[in-house]
């Protein structure tokens, strides 16, 4: 069968997989709706964690901007894989302690403020549905190239198919689809990763024949006789700075991500926090250290078929007409001498490469079997609907019970939450759908955005919120106001306003300063206005003791809530 064929073969089993399973864990209230009855096993829960970690980023466009990259684009690595550590060491089990559903209602209660909650919110929606946008991209380039169909189809195949299991399911059918999703995604990242590996160097395992072969000599050298800089060289494609500024962002904003903070609510316990913390990072250390070599087969590859061929060599390609179809692979024959070359120049370079066909095209590239390249495409689904299904539910819950129930009608009964719910994700779907087919860059570089709105709003009050019981209601939304504004408007600004950088700081990297702005003020407020209730303050004292469960808040009156 041809690639296409074992494309739609795979993409329909794994779908009905999914269904299935969002049928049989669909639920019938709120508990189960946003924190799947906070039954979820911790190793399950790790899964789905990685699952919902790795998003279409990770798998589609991590690997594709490092091989674009080189040394540089190890950003992504050390700054998504630290950030987690971040998380799972300094704020997971605090937050989980603390009992709540989602960050805003953390937010609202610990700042004792129905405004502070608002702020959270707003940042809460805005922070995903960034997010979300890359995701839906992702599904759209891996529908339009191997079910050839328009992006845009792509996208709304997909939005259907997220909606069935996260409105029926909610939290518990999204949880349980990601553990199917992880499975999915990691055994196709890894099958073509080991195969390639052996083509190019013997050596089966990707981790050591990146490391102890000579194919990143080769890679340097042809990079290097192309006019690139060498593959390894670092800050040749970024200033130090940014790079410094970017880390910063992706590692903090990991650890402000709701729809990841969310996750650590469905454990039975702050033990079962604990260890599926432990489990994620296990299971994205699997992808993230096979990231870096993948990169680098899939450069050296893409080079040695593509550069300095004919265009009759190229036209014989059956990838190439295909990729050429989705309007993400381009040629040119500029000076007319019948080949096309690789440059380092946009205006001078003969082929045109989206970094987010690359790893999805290595398996054609690189020859693998037909079922191979199809287990790849449902794998970047896998990726991208998990992360897409916990972003929807984030937006979701940050309406429906942080706004809703939380603020406008708090005798609420269950059923009819549980349908503001439903109707929540039915919206954000869609306004994630227009996002999808109208994306403001490539995938990573979507979520990269995400990053920094997140590390600019969420970490720093995330962080005091636990370790700092100064810190008060009037700090709190000074501090999210000022990090989100500034850095939203930079990041508008750079990205479709026309203005240069500050300092050669990039509008991913801005997320750092946004952070350390957010900090300053929220510091500086609560240091110069009144201190948090009694109740407050010993809330957070409880909060960071072992073993027992933080006090309630309930002696704290309406009146104290703004």
């Amino acid at each position: 069968m041809s690639a296409e064929a074992w494309t739609v073969v795979l993409v329909i089993l794994s779908f009905i997989v999914y269904i299935y399973i969002g049928w049989h864990s669909r639920v019938k209230d709120t508990k189960g709706f946003f924190v799947a009855d906070q039954g979820v096993p911790s190793l399950a829960n790790g899964a789905a964690t990685a699952a919902d970690w790795m998003s279409a980023a990770s798998f589609i466009s991590m690997a594709g901007i490092i091989s674009f990259l080189g040394y540089d684009g190890s950003i992504f690595l050390m700054g998504w894989t630290g950030g987690y550590v971040l998380l799972a060491l300094l704020l997971a089990p605090y937050l989980r302690k603390f009992g709540k559903y989602t960050v805003p209602d953390f937010v609202g209660d610990r700042y004792y403020s129905n405004v502070a909650r608002l702020v959270a919110v707003i940042a809460a929606i805005f922070v995903s549905l960034t997010y979300v946008a890359g995701q839906m991209r992702g599904v759209g380039i891996v529908f339009s190239r191997f079910l050839q169909v328009d992006i845009n189809t792509g996208v709304i195949i997909g939005m259907v198919i997220v909606a069935f299991f996260a409105i029926l399911g909610g939290m518990k059918g999204i949880t349980w689809t990601q553990v199917a999703q992880y499975i999915v995604l990691i055994v196709a990242y890894l099958i073509p990763a080991i195969a390639i590996s052996m083509l190019l160097t013997g050596n089966p395992i990707p981790q050591l024949s990146f490391t102890f072969s000579d194919i990143i000599e080769r890679l340097n050298t042809i990079q290097t006789d192309l006019g690139f800089p060498a593959y390894t060289q670092p800050f040749a494609n970024k200033p130090m700075i940014d790079v410094l500024f970017f880390t910063i962002a992706l590692m903090v904003g990991t650890a402000g991500l709701p729809h990841i903070i969310v996750r650590f609510y469905t454990v039975p316990d702050v033990k079962a926090a604990r260890w599926s913390a432990g489990w994620a990072l296990l299971f994205i250390a699997i992808l993230y250290t096979t990231a870096p070599a993948l990169a680098s087969f899939a450069r050296y590859n893409l080079i040695e078929s593509l550069n300095n061929k004919t265009v009759a060599e190229v036209q014989q390609l059956d990838w190439v007409r295909k990729w050429e179809n989705t309007g993400l692979l381009k040629f040119e024959d500029k000076n007319g001498d019948g080949r096309f070359q690789l440059t380092p120049k946009k205006e001078t370079s003969e082929i045109i490469i989206d970094r987010d066909i690359v790893v999805l095209s290595t398996p054609e590239v690189a020859k693998l079997a037909p079922w191979v390249i199809a287990l790849v495409a449902a794998g970047g689904l896998a990726a991208a609907l998990s992360t897409a299904s916990g972003l929807l539910l984030v937006i979701s819950s940050s309406i429906a019970h942080d706004v809703y129930y939380r603020m406008i009608d708090p005798g609420a009964s269950e059923s009819k939450r549980l349908f503001v719910g439903r109707v929540m994700v039915g919206i954000a779907i869609v306004v994630a759908g227009y996002f999808g087919i109208n994306p403001p860059g490539f995938v990573a570089e979507v979520v990269a955005l995400a990053f920094g709105l997140a590390a600019a709003s969420f970490f720093p009050i995330i962080v005091l919120g636990v370790f700092d019981k100064r810190t008060n209601r009037e700090g709190a939304i000074s501090g999210m106001i000022t990090g989100l504004v500034i850095t939203s408007f930079y990041i508008f600004s750079v990205k479709f306003g026309g203005m240069q950088p500050w300092f050669g700081i990039s509008a991913e990297g801005f997320g750092t300063v946004g952070m350390i702005l957010n900090f300053i003020v929220t510091l500086a407020v609560s240091r110069f206005t009144p201190p948090p209730p009694a109740e407050v303050q010993a809330l957070v004292e409880e909060l960071r003791t072992p073993e027992h469960e933080p006090p309630a808040l309930s002696d704290i009156g309406e009146d104290e809530l703004d």
